[in-house]
């Protein structure tokens, strides 16, 4: 019990804690490791490792080699059990279109350390951009990222709602605690400015006394534990509720999900645009029920860091989506590709001194 609530607060940290820490024991635990299991292992450590530190991943040809600073975007994940290769996936999604340089900041669940309790919220980052590992990105980073300058003065999070549709919604039908707006909030996809969020005194049904973050999670999940079923998005859900002014809501376009299409098309934003961020939420990457989700899922995991490779990788997913139209998210499968199809044109299709 005592381990599963040490993962539940470091969940809902965020992934709040670099995969610098453990770079070490990754290196021997690679060195140990038998099969794909190793090699993944290895790829990813080299790749992070590249990327902390502010080095260029991506070739330098997509990079103007300028002076002055860049910006760094912060991307955190929590990947706990088997999410390794789910993971790598979207960290390859993140780095394929994304422009600034990324840093990511990755919890994995053999690193439940006491000495993780006084890092939660990293001292160093300003923002961060929290993702599941069943997240894919089909727009750059900076996209998503560019929202924080339109926080307003009290707002210190973003999320997109759990459900456009009331009449589908889980929380307004199901739950059994408080939960933030009409439908809730969904946090496969959170954009946090960290120095509000430090600061933070949050309003609660706990005590008179407003309390920060580090200091309401505790007790907020002993008063609900036996009322939540989604987890840390159920303490978000209770946190913004009794603090509405300080949540920024995204459209449903940057956390697109089986729930806006496997009852009918239910994402305006989606339809018009196409998907930003798609979250494979249920587990439908991998099995085949949503093979819509899966096929994008699929195009990507075998999509290399070579130019031609991301060029090439539209033509044969259009066909293999338009496979899936006896599927109600089949049917409208160019929402999966309207977004892709431009990160595409405008990252890979440009002269190379214009990317």
């Amino acid at each position: 019990m005592r381990r599963y609530l040490r993962l539940v607060v470091l969940c809902l940290a965020c992934g709040f804690c670099s995969l610098l820490y453990a770079f070490s024991q990754l290196a021997v635990s690679v060195e140990e490791g038998a099969g794909g299991g190793g090699a993944y292992l290895h790829t990813l450590v080299k790749l992070l490792s590249t990327v902390a530190f502010g080095v260029t991943f991506l070739p330098a040809t997509r990079y103007s080699m300028k002076t002055q600073p860049v910006e760094k975007m912060h991307l955190a994940v929590v990947a706990c059990g088997e999410r390794l290769e789910e993971t790598m996936t979207m960290l390859k999604s993140a780095i394929i279109f994304s422009i600034k340089p990324l840093q990511f900041h990755i919890f994995a669940e053999d690193q439940l350390h006491d000495s993780f309790k006084e890092r939660l919220i990293l001292k160093e980052v300003d923002s961060l951009l929290y993702v599941d590992t069943d997240i894919l990105f089909l727009r750059p980073v900076d996209d998503i990222w560019s929202l924080l300058k339109k926080f307003n003065s009290t707002q210190i999070a973003a999320m997109a709602p759990e459900h456009e549709e009331p009449r589908i919604g889980w929380y307004n039908r199901f739950a059994r605690h408080p939960y933030y707006g009409k439908t809730g909030v969904n946090s496969g996809v959170m954009l946090m400015n960290m120095t509000r969020m430090r600061r933070k005194y949050f309003k609660n049904d706990m005590t008179t006394v407003r309390l920060q973050w580090g200091d309401i999670l505790m007790p907020l999940l002993k008063k609900y534990k036996l009322n939540i079923t989604w987890g840390d998005q159920d303490l978000l859900n209770i946190m913004f509720f009794h603090n509405p002014e300080s949540l920024f809501v995204f459209p449903c376009h940057w956390n697109y999900r089986p729930d806006h299409c496997i009852y009918g098309s239910n994402c305006l934003e989606a339809e018009e645009g196409g998907i930003s961020i798609l979250h494979g939420n249920r587990g439908v990457y991998h099995d085949e029920k949503q093979p819509a989700f899966r096929a994008v899922y699929e195009a990507l995991r075998n999509c290399s860091f070579e130019d031609d490779d991301v060029r090439s990788l539209l033509e044969p997913l259009e066909l293999e989506l338009q496979k899936t139209v006896h599927t109600y998210c089949g049917k409208i499968y160019r929402v999966f590709i309207k977004q892709l199809a431009k990160s595409i044109r405008e990252r890979y299709d440009r002269p190379g001194e214009e990317r």
